[in-house]
């Protein structure tokens, strides 16, 4: 599995050792050891594995993204495919390919469906992103047509939880908005700025339902076709700032500052075909895992596991 050591693949090798699995049979690279955007460490990565998970990518909020494009593109499209064609010709029974709801087009009519994918171009902020990560769905089909290769494609809405990244300079909209209410709230401070008009609506997957969705797919799904992964609701970036502003208690202003891209107008997917093709539904919901994620994070600053530095970037 790529990626097991960050936020979401953690998760995974829980979940897959609780349903017995032994911890030493699942490889995980670790980036500084193994960087897959060399071919010789993808065909090493892959060497004796029956199964693929891909799960590492280069990622980050809006800001990262619209100062990186160029350099998001080429890390994750190199990696996915690189480490596909390592897996097929390795004769890997398995690869999952994990992309990302930013490949939708920026005007995709709510909920989203499969297939709208190809529909328009990406909301510009996301697109070198999203569109490096859709390459793989192409490479997945036509490898499953060309070769037999079992490769599918998961279209995952944006994830939050416990252990997500809370980098000021990487994190997206939820662990950001945790981070500066949580630290706004120590320094006393009684107003915090927040990107975009609030008007945006977005879809957030708990972590832990994420995982379990990935490993139930990687499981039973063997077809071409791309598969949401979501909880089929969605909320306004404003009204998901007063629910964090609640959760952490945090009572002063929130300043919206306009002048900064909300992104893409709305998010929302259709999730009928992950629950027909294998039987996933989202089980926690937002304001259950907001606050499990809150108390996560309160508690690892407190232990000294996350380094918390006042900071002034907007999210």
């Amino acid at each position: 599995m790529t990626g097991g050591h960050g936020f979401l693949g953690s998760f995974i090798i829980e979940r897959l050792v609780q349903r017995g699995l032994n911890r030493e049979d699942i490889r995980i690279p670790r980036s500084k050891e193994i960087d897959l955007r060399y071919w010789e460490n993808c065909v090493k990565a892959v060497k004796g594995i029956d199964t693929v998970i891909h799960l590492a990518a280069n990622v980050g909020g809006i800001g990262y993204n619209l100062q990186n494009p160029g350099t998001l593109f080429f890390d994750n499209a190199i990696m996915g495919m690189q480490l596909m064609e390592a897996a097929r010709r390795e004769g890997v029974r398995k690869f999952t390919a994990v992309g990302t709801v930013c490949a939708y087009p920026k005007y995709t009519p709510v909920p989203f469906r499969e297939e709208k994918l190809w529909d328009g171009y990406p909301e510009e902020t996301n697109a070198p992103y999203g569109l490096a990560k859709k390459m793989l769905l192409v490479q997945a089909q036509s490898y499953r047509s060309q070769f037999g290769f079992n490769a599918i494609y998961l279209v995952p809405v944006n994830l939050y939880g416990p252990r997500d990244n809370f980098d000021p300079e990487r994190s997206h909209v939820i662990p950001a908005l945790i981070r500066k209410m949580l630290d706004a709230k120590t320094r006393g401070a009684n107003e915090v700025e927040v990107w975009g008009t609030g008007e945006a609506s977005r879809e957030f997957l708990y972590v832990e339902d994420a995982a379990e969705a990935i490993i139930l797919a990687t499981e039973l799904y063997d077809q071409s076709d791309p598969v949401n992964i979501g909880t089929g609701s969605e909320v306004k970036i404003r009204d998901l700032v007063y629910l964090i502003s609640k959760l952490t208690g945090f009572d002063g202003k929130i300043v919206w500052n306009n002048t900064k891209p909300d992104g893409q107008p709305r998010r929302m997917l259709d999730t009928s075909r992950a629950e027909a093709k294998f039987g996933f539904l989202a089980k926690t919901s937002l304001e259950e895992g907001l606050s499990k994620t809150i108390e996560w994070y309160a508690n690892a600053t407190k232990r000294g596991e996350v380094r918390v530095k006042p900071s002034a970037r907007t999210v």
